[in-house]
């Protein structure tokens, strides 16, 4: 939601509702609150205790306050299991509707399949998460247990929610996710990474292909940034492949003159690649509603590409005396009425 300035976007960490009087002074600044918090795995009694935990302190803040917000809760498709994580995704609803009934709040159950996209958490947030980073270790990940699952992208949760901000009529959403087999997953995932080793863009044939690639690549950086091309010499000068993909897009140059930037924004789905074909440049990235900068120095003389993960503005700056000659790809054409082009500085 950072590129929306009608919304203004607060955070609650483990510290605000560790601290009664913190998440009193949180709940009380909020029109609408999205509930995301909670314990995925571990041990059962520990899950359960602590995920309703969270919903009754959420509650007692709001009614300590004297606030009656719009509360969006994150439940999951695993409320009706008899797990403890399922329990307590049944019965925080419960609390939350109970709480709607006596409060005059509004609760919106959110009912998710299984979410995944950039930075989740291997090994914890879900099997996408585990074999990206597996793959981009250079591990070979193994099946457990094959079965199908069904996949959202946290991108479109996160446009679910906002239309839910915007309209709060809806009690219950309970959106379809893509199922897809654990096999058929790592099928997918096991040719991205072949590929895209070899410097080759991926078949993309929809979208859920292009989130689960962006989604790979997230585990990729900066590890493997930049990466190295092929400088081929004859005695009619040098050539290397700057391109390779089986999706089209688009490609073009540009020139920067000495000590001027480019860029200074972010997308959240497009494939973009930097290449310095002459010249000296800084490439400058920071993940978004994070601190650091990330820094490469690039060179036309020895010849590599960036390819910038979603969810990071970034920019080029000429560093050299020169013009900086620059090749700049995308996956897919410019759309001026969809641009996924947001201003940010780095």
């Amino acid at each position: 939601m950072h590129e929306d300035k009608n919304i203004e976007v607060f955070h609650a960490n483990e510290d605000v509702f560790s601290k009664r009087e913190s998440l009193v002074n949180f709940v009380s600044v909020c029109d609408v609150i999205v509930h995301l918090a909670g314990m995925n795995r571990g041990d059962e009694d520990e899950l359960l205790e602590t995920n309703i935990s969270l919903g009754r302190k959420l509650i007692e803040a709001c009614e300590t306050s004297g606030q009656s917000p719009h509360i969006i809760f994150a439940s999951s498709i695993q409320m009706s299991h008899d797990t403890a994580y399922g329990r307590s995704k049944r019965l925080s609803s419960e609390m939350f509707r109970e709480w709607e009934a006596r409060s005059g709040g509004i609760f919106t159950n959110l009912i998710l399949p299984n979410v995944f996209g950039e930075h989740g958490k291997p090994f914890y947030n879900s099997v996408v998460a585990t074999f990206c980073y597996q793959l981009a270790q250079g591990d070979g990940p193994e099946i457990i247990e094959d079965r199908t699952i069904d996949l959202i992208y946290v991108h479109r949760v996160v446009t679910i929610i906002r239309e839910t901000i915007n309209d709060s009529s809806e009690k219950e959403i309970k959106p379809s996710g893509l199922s897809i087999s654990v096999s058929e997953l790592l099928t997918k995932l096991n040719g991205f990474a072949g590929f895209y080793s070899e410097g080759t863009i991926p078949p993309l044939e929809n979208d859920f292909d292009l989130c689960l690639f962006n989604t790979y690549r997230s585990f990729l950086y900066p590890k493997n940034s930049p990466m190295i091309l092929t400088l081929h010499q004859d005695q009619r000068g040098t050539l290397f492949e700057a391109v390779k993909t089986l999706n089209g897009g688009q490609c073009f140059f540009s020139t920067t003159h000495p000590g001027i930037t480019r860029g200074n924004h972010y997308h959240k789905r497009k494939l973009e690649r930097f290449l310095v074909v002459k010249g000296e440049a800084v490439i400058r990235l920071r993940r978004l509603l994070f601190e650091d900068v990330v820094e490469f120095m690039v060179s036309g003389d020895e010849p590599c590409f960036l390819d910038i993960p979603v969810l990071h503005t970034h920019s080029i700056t000429n560093v050299g005396d020169s013009d900086l000659l620059t090749l700049f790809w995308a996956h897919e054409l410019y759309d001026p009425e969809q641009p996924d082009t947001y201003p940010e500085n780095v």
